[in-house]
């Protein structure tokens, strides 16, 4: 079966159609790219659920924090591209699990470094790679070139939008 990016490029309408019947035709398209890149996420986030019992961004975070031991709430809600209020919420899901803990640093106890616990190692251990996530992994594949034109062009399509929700920025694709 073609990849659905060479249906595209094939189709009639890019082919042999009007300029008009062309965008209409490559609008199709990104509309059924864009379905098949948020099912896929979907499916992702679903697997992991099942198989882990913690959600993908939870994943993510517990991989972050086993990579340095002692990550601040902080840095982990900048290294997730997170809100902090949405990070310690997250933390506080994992602490319950009995798959992280905070401790107080030193003298300045408003600072709380994150540590993996045993069963929380034992679970990255065994879930399936990778822990940042499948839209995280292909991003970080595209070429530089590649990687630009996207963020412009959704930045384009996002200031079009009439009701974006900035605030998403900051947020899980699926919920935690």
């Amino acid at each position: 079966m073609a990849s659905l990016r060479t249906r595209i490029h094939s189709s009639p309408a890019l082919r042999h159609g009007s300029a008009r019947h062309a965008d209409e035709a490559r609008v199709q398209a990104i509309i059924q790219q864009l379905r098949v890149l948020f099912r896929s996420l979907q499916g992702h986030s679903r697997r992991i659920q099942e198989d882990c019992g913690v959600s993908a961004a939870q994943l993510w975070a517990l991989w972050e924090v086993q990579l340095e031991p002692g990550l601040s709430v902080g840095d982990l809600s900048q290294r997730l591209s997170i809100h902090v209020s949405t990070a310690s919420n997250m933390l506080d899901k994992l602490e319950r699990k009995g798959l992280l803990e905070r401790q107080r640093a030193g003298r300045d106890q408003r600072v709380v470094r994150l540590f993996t616990t045993p069963a929380g190692q034992s679970l990255l251990d065994h879930a399936p790679a990778p822990a940042q996530g499948e839209l995280n992994r292909a991003l970080q594949a595209l070429p530089a070139d590649s990687l630009a034109a996207l963020e412009a062009g959704l930045g384009d399509l996002l200031d079009i939008m009439e009701t974006p929700d900035e605030k998403a920025a900051l947020k899980p694709i699926a919920d935690d």
